[in-house]
């Protein structure tokens, strides 16, 4: 069965942290606890800066969605997803975030995003 996931994971965020700018991220990881919001251009300065090393950006499904050029989200009867982008496809994923993720690395991989 599916699972529920809001966010990139600590693992993915960090990996898209190097590939996506940051200003895309919509909450952060601060001291590897839960996600929180980021309210405002303020949140941005600090997770940039060296001094606040613990923060980490973090992406909900919708800004992820924000960043991928004419996406479009597959799901199959038995609750597992995929994205298409550009002509191409990710595997099949037992949540839209993972899928979606996958569908940045590989564009990414390709110097394409």
């Amino acid at each position: 069965m599916a699972t529920i996931k809001s966010y990139t994971d600590l693992e993915q965020s960090k990996k898209l942290a190097e590939i996506l700018p940051i200003e895309s991220a919509d909450l952060y990881y601060y001291k590897y606890g839960l996600p929180h919001f980021i309210e405002g251009q303020g949140d941005y300065e600090s997770i940039r800066s060296d001094k606040y090393h613990d923060y980490i950006p973090c992406w909900s499904l919708a800004a992820l969605l924000n960043v991928l050029p004419s996406s479009t989200l597959d799901s199959s009867d038995n609750h597992r997803y995929r994205f298409r982008c550009m002509e191409r496809y990710t595997e099949w994923y037992d949540n839209a975030i993972d899928a979606c993720v996958a569908m940045i690395e590989k564009l990414h991989e390709l110097k394409i995003l």
